[in-house]
């Protein structure tokens, strides 16, 4: 009796992993080409994880973990690298005449077809998901080959535009590429390298915290620097002072844009690398992380024709990714919209940018005074640093724009008394303010090995403080798709502070910060903590997490 084989959504909604809805949703999105699981994963309806181990139900391929597999490294010789990268695959082990590969796509008869007729090996197939071949590929395939003349001779000479740093088939520009694609697969957001007296650390800003991934010899520094100095179109002959490029390179197949800049110190020139993924750039204001209250506040903001709307939190806590965000929202052929920022980091279409330049007098108050002239609707400016830029501002807010900037401050409230410490008038401020957004960002508990727990006394007592009940809590266990962290992904945590008539009484009036406090809180603001504690009673983060970025009163 022939058995029919269950479609992929109707799995997915049995195991419980999507609803109907999602389904249907995904469906309606898919175009021709697309697969299925391909729009669940984009959407983030479901993890990769969970993607592969109901593919291997529906397929009956087994699933593997590559995280310390025992490699064959004598095997990777049968499939080339480009090959591999490409199509998603690597070869495992050999038994007899059979050659076992992992693939991302085991459907993919051509590929396996090829690789029999290449290699003369029957081919059985196990799946994997894309990110753990992309590691293992990074990790096996020529991970030291080649390098050895870069560890042996100390590099006395001068490092000047020759062919050890440019030709493409060089050691060094081998090894950079590898460093760059290795960020790629691991969502790195930054690479750090850092000179130090005997050695060279490479790290990576993986969610938000540094870890190491390698350590190169000191007489690699000179070659190294001069690499990513060639790429980013900067003075390799010039060490004394910081330098600031870009570099834009496609990586596994899609662009990634790489914002550079260069630091002496004691031991020669730090190199800091932004990554910035044009491919997965966030434009969607839903799935930042608001929560339903905030975003409704937030768009009522966004969407009023004049007045100021400032976004607040230190370096990283996302600021740049909610203003474009809502630039997206706004974008239209009615609005004229102009931005000023230091640096231009994603390019938007339709949205003119200009790039801040000190050296020649473009300032941001310069640049928005021009901006004045150029009939805008909606003025983004990236950052508020003095008080002629915020003086600017206002004005701009004042004489009929809507501008949206960010500002470093610790709460939403305390931007208010920021701004007034830097010397505006608190008539000018309580008419052109119209709401302050503070934001920080915790890292998410992985998907693939979470768990429920009960939560602790402590954990228990600090949810009852703020009034919320709570039986249980999650934690992540540590699995190959984190890299043993329990955390995989970031989301954000938002206070939103509507300013109205009553706030703009309390400023005018030059009452006190406590008096401000006692009214949001009467307003049902949601402060940075509140909605960290919602976050985790949704199982998205935990307590830990929350604690490092806000403050318990």
């Amino acid at each position: 009796m022939k058995t029919t084989r269950k479609r992929l959504g109707d799995l997915l909604i049995e195991a419980g992993l999507i609803t109907e809805e999602q389904l249907q949703a995904a469906l309606k999105e898919k175009t021709v080409n697309q697969k299925l699981g391909d729009v669940l994963l984009q959407r983030g309806y479901i993890t990769e994880q969970q993607l592969i181990e109901v593919l291997e139900f529906q397929l009956g391929i087994p699933h593997i973990s590559l995280y310390r597999y025992p490699f064959d490294t004598n095997l990777l010789t049968l499939i080339p690298k480009e090959l591999a990268r490409r199509n998603l695959i690597i070869p495992l082990k050999k038994e007899g005449d059979r050659l076992f590969v992992a693939m991302a796509n085991p459907m993919d008869f051509f590929i396996i077809d090829d690789l029999r007729l290449s290699t003369g090996f029957h081919i059985e197939t196990a799946i994997a998901t894309k990110d753990d071949i992309l590691r293992a590929i990074n990790k096996y395939y020529n991970s030291e080959d080649g390098f050895e003349e870069l560890f042996g001779e100390p590099q006395v000479k001068e490092v000047t535009r020759d062919d050890d740093v440019t030709d493409q088939n060089s050691p060094i520009v081998r090894l950079v590429n590898q460093i760059l694609s290795n960020a790629a697969v691991q969502k790195a957001s930054d690479i750090h390298i850092d000179p130090q007296e005997t050695k060279v650390v490479v790290r990576y800003r993986i969610d938000g915290v540094l870890r190491q991934e390698r350590v190169l010899p000191k007489q690699m520094q000179n070659v190294l620097t001069a690499r990513i100095k060639i790429m980013s179109n900067l003075d390799i002959t010039e060490h004394r002072i910081p330098q600031d490029g870009r570099i834009k390179i496609n990586l596994d197949f899609h662009p990634v844009d790489l914002r550079v800049s260069t630091l002496p110190t004691v031991f020669g020139e730090k190199i800091v690398m932004r990554l910035l993924d044009m491919g997965t750039s966030l434009n969607d204001i839903t799935k930042i992380g608001f929560n339903q209250l905030n975003l409704q506040r937030f768009m009522e903001m966004i969407e009023k024709p004049t007045g100021i709307v400032l976004i607040t939190g230190p370096t990283g806590s996302g600021k740049s990714s909610t203003l474009y965000a809502a630039l997206n929202k706004l974008n239209s052929d009615e609005v004229n919209i102009i931005t000023i920022e230091d640096p231009v980091e994603y390019q938007l279409e339709g949205i003119n940018q200009i790039q801040v330049n000190q050296n020649v007098g473009m300032t941001f108050a310069a640049g928005l005074r021009s901006i004045l002239r150029q009939d805008p609707n909606i003025i983004m400016v990236g950052e508020i640093r003095d008080r002629e830029t915020v003086e600017v501002a206002i004005r701009a807010s004042l004489t009929g724009h809507l501008v949206l900037s960010t500002l470093h401050t610790n709460d939403s409230i305390g931007t208010i008394t920021r701004l007034l410490d830097m010397g505006v008038e608190p008539f000018l401020l309580a008419s052109s303010l119209s709401g302050i957004v503070a934001q920080r960002l915790v890292r998410k508990v992985c998907r693939d090995c979470v768990e429920t727990i009960a939560p602790s006394k402590r954990e228990m007592e600090i949810f009852a403080r703020r009034g919320i009940k709570i039986d249980k809590v999650v934690k992540g266990r540590g699995c190959s798709s984190c890299n043993m962290t329990g955390y995989k992904g970031r989301v954000a945590l938002h206070e939103v502070l509507c300013v109205d008539d009553e706030i703009r009484r309390v400023i005018m009036n030059g009452e006190s910060f406590h008096k401000l406090r006692e009214y949001a809180m009467k307003s049902k603001t949601v402060f940075l903590i509140d909605d960290g504690l919602l976050k985790i009673k949704q199982g998205l983060t935990t307590t830990e997490e929350v604690l490092r970025v806000a403050i318990l009163e």
